[in-house]
């Protein structure tokens, strides 16, 4: 389900508790990102993904309401640039592996020192 790039570390620990959440999100997620998109905001936005309150974008989907094992936040990457997530001269490197946001849910997983980048393709209607 997850791409083959993604981080080794994420098949055991995280692939279950995202998956799993994922299913229940995916159809909210997409718009939300459609709506990044449409309305001018990012080409790229991201969701990042934490079981804790994070200061990367803004709380979208909070666990507790939601039923869920991840708090799910909305930014794009201009956020990560302005916080040196993503340096300036990665930036290429960046867009280049960054997927169609419509076919993939750009996740940015955060645990901890745990950090990646998580692309979930979006279930086929």
């Amino acid at each position: 389900m997850i791409s083959d790039f993604n981080d080794p570390e994420l098949n055991g620990k995280y692939l279950g508790t995202i998956s799993s959440d994922f299913v229940k999100v995916c159809d909210v997620l997409k718009e939300a990102a459609y709506q990044v998109r449409t309305k001018g905001f990012s080409e790229y936005p991201i969701f990042p993904i934490s079981k804790e309150m994070q200061p990367i974008g803004q709380l979208f989907l909070g666990k507790e309401e939601k039923n869920l094992s991840w708090n799910y936040f909305i930014t794009y990457v201009d956020e990560f640039v302005q916080r040196k997530l993503i340096p300036d001269s990665s930036m290429e490197e960046f867009k280049s592996s960054y997927k169609d946001p419509d076919e993939f849910c750009c996740l940015f997983v955060i645990d901890g020192a745990f950090t990646s980048f998580v692309y979930i393709p979006y279930p086929n209607d």
